[in-house]
């Protein structure tokens, strides 16, 4: 019987946590498309894939100083 007490203010803390998330979720537009996201997965990207980044060619700091004087 004494667990009651213990048991009463804890299942009371817990709904008044659950309520306060609910009214948090509902001030922060949390429910304002519910239907949105699950059509969105059906219908393919408009967007063509971007295109693969260049390879860049090797700088003229990479040869040696006497080279690039010369052209060779």
């Amino acid at each position: 019987m004494s667990i009651l007490y213990l048991l009463i203010p804890l299942s009371l803390v817990l709904f008044g946590l659950a309520v306060w998330a609910f009214f948090w979720a509902v001030n922060n537009d949390q429910f304002d498309d519910l239907e949105g996201p699950a059509y969105r997965i059906l219908f393919d990207e408009d967007d063509p894939p971007s295109p693969r980044p260049m390879r860049r060619q090797q700088d003229d700091a990479s040869t040696p100083f006497h080279d690039r004087e010369n052209g060779t």
